[in-house]
Formats: C-alpha cells, sequence, structure tokens
C-alpha cells in the first residue's frame, strides 16, 4: 500500500501488546519501520522501555523509532488500580523517563535518583548499533514543550481535554488557528535544535468524498465548536477525492512543517491511491 511506517497504539484491553507486535511484524518485514504511537509511560519503568527498544532496534535491522506519551485513559488506570495523577505530574514523569531513556540507549550507564525513578550504574542491553529516535506526542502545551526540548519527533494530534468516557477527545485544537500555536510554542521552545524535529501528525479521520464543502458542513455538525471553514483547514481531517487529499497534505508541510503523518488502520485503504500521488 506504499506505507513508510507501522506503528501499533498502547491501550489496555483490546490491541496487541506494542512491544511484541512490532517484534512479530519485524520478523517479516524488510523495509518497513516500526513504531510504538505513543506507549503510556506510565505502565513500564523506563529502564525496561530502553531495553526493549534496543532489543527490537537489533532485531529489525534498525527500523524501529520509540514513541511516548503521558497517558491520558483514566478508565484504563481504573481497570489495573493505577493512581492517575494530574496531568502536570504525568507530564513531568514522562520528562524523566525521555530523559532516562535517551542517556541508556546512547550507552550511558546510568545513576540517577530522581522524582520518580531511580538507577545504580544501569546500562541497557543489548547495546543498540543504530540510534533509537524518540517521538514523544499529544497536544498540551507543558508536553509539547518537552516533545521540543527533548525528542526527536514531535507529535501533534490535536485532541484537547479528555471527555466522560475516559477515552474520547474534545476536538478544540483541530484547527488551523490552533496548528499555529502549538507549532509556534515548539518552534520557541526548542530553538535552535527546531530545525532537526520531525514534525508528526496524527490525523484523525480519514473520509473519501467527492464534495469537500458538503463533507466539511457534515463534520462541523459533528464535532461542536468547529465551523466548516476549520474543518476544511484542519491538518487532522482528510477528505475528499485523492487529489484534494494529496493537495492537502502539501499544504501541510508548506504551512506547517508537518513531513510525517500517521493514521489509523480505517484510513489506510484511501490513504493508499494518495501516497501513490504523492510519490
Amino acid at each position: 500500500m506504499g506505507f513508510d511506517v507501522l506503528s501499533v497504539a498502547d491501550h489496555i484491553g483490546g490491541l496487541y501488546s506494542p512491544f511484541e507486535a512490532l517484534m512479530a511484524a519485524a520478523a517479516v518485514t524488510d523495509r518497513i519501520h516500526l513504531s510504538t504511537l505513543v506507549l503510556n509511560n506510565d505502565l513500564r519503568h523506563p529502564a525496561l522501555v530502553a531495553r526493549q527498544a534496543a532489543l527490537l532496534q537489533e532485531f529489525s535491522g534498525g527500523r524501529f523509532e520509540l514513541g511516548l506519551g503521558a497517558g491520558h485513559a483514566a478508565r484504563e488506570y481504573a481497570e489495573i488500580g493505577l493512581p492517575f495523577d494530574p496531568p502536570a505530574v504525568r507530564v513531568a514523569r514522562l520528562g524523566e523517563a525521555v530523559a532516562l531513556i535517551g542517556r541508556l540507549l546512547s550507552r550511558e550507564a546510568v545513576t540517577l535518583t530522581g522524582e520518580h525513578y531511580s538507577l545504580v550504574n544501569h546500562r541497557v542491553f543489548p547495546v543498540p548499533s543504530v540510534a533509537v529516535p524518540i517521538m514523544v506526542g499529544g497536544n498540551g502545551r507543558q508536553l509539547l514543550r518537552l516533545a521540543a526540548t527533548g525528542a526527536d519527533i514531535v507529535g501533534f494530534t490535536g485532541l484537547g481535554r479528555t471527555l466522560a468516557d475516559g477515552q474520547a477527545h474534545a476536538t478544540t485544537g483541530f484547527s488551523a488557528a490552533s496548528v499555529n500555536g502549538r507549532v509556534a510554542l515548539v518552534r520557541e521552545a526548542a530553538g535552535h535544535r527546531f530545525v532537526d524535529l520531525e514534525l508528526n501528525v496524527l490525523v484523525q479521520m480519514v473520509r473519501p468524498s467527492s464534495d469537500r464543502e458538503a463533507t466539511a458542513r457534515e463534520l462541523a455538525r459533528r464535532m461542536p465548536g468547529l465551523a466548516a471553514e476549520e474543518v476544511l483547514d484542519s491538518p487532522f481531517l482528510l477528505f475528499g477525492t485523492p487529489e484534494e487529499i494529496a493537495a492537502q497534505l502539501r499544504r501541510g508541510r508548506e504551512r506547517w512543517g508537518f513531513t510525517y503523518f500517521s493514521t489509523f488502520w480505517a484510513g489506510a485503504e484511501p490513504l493508499a491511491e494518495v501516497i501513490s500521488l504523492l510519490r
């Protein structure tokens, strides 16, 4: 179908365990890159994440990238009896984990007494012969600052606050104005390293359509707070003919510097023709 990366999400129930699923994928593929999009940092100690990431990088021949997030689904935490800390605490814990994983994957023996984690002269095994790129993804300002200063890839999701079901999110970050603000925040926080960052977008919906404007009006009715014009400009919603979607992706690159687009399996088949156009 032409995709460059196969990603596995990290949720309790209904999904394969990410590292094991990606090891299975690595065993039967040669070229496609593999990623976690994204691991819930609260479910694993960062030393164990580094060990698994190093092994998968070696097993895949250097095709793995590690995506990390702060966790957001309160219902999943409750399901396994894990405390669901406030966002600021979860993001701070993620920041400590990202720094720790980066040090371990760079072959360093790490001794650390942090606010959330402690290690004593710990090294990762196996030592990866190819560096593991780290992605940090989300929408919150604190999390995006962390991504800008500590990751290789910044993932934009556009997702606002978690709704009452513990899974769905407000669409407050979908508009072009919101994206402008988030990209500017990352640019400012990253400083001189911004030119080396890769910017990823997690596309939330792909909808083939012969009438883009009518589809925008329909989606706006289903997404409170978004006008049809904002739906048309959103990089998180791809719809229209293959040619129109290809043009939309190009605009996202030119306007915001997005060069890496991910989507859910439901959008894979409609995007296959778009990928061929972009090639």
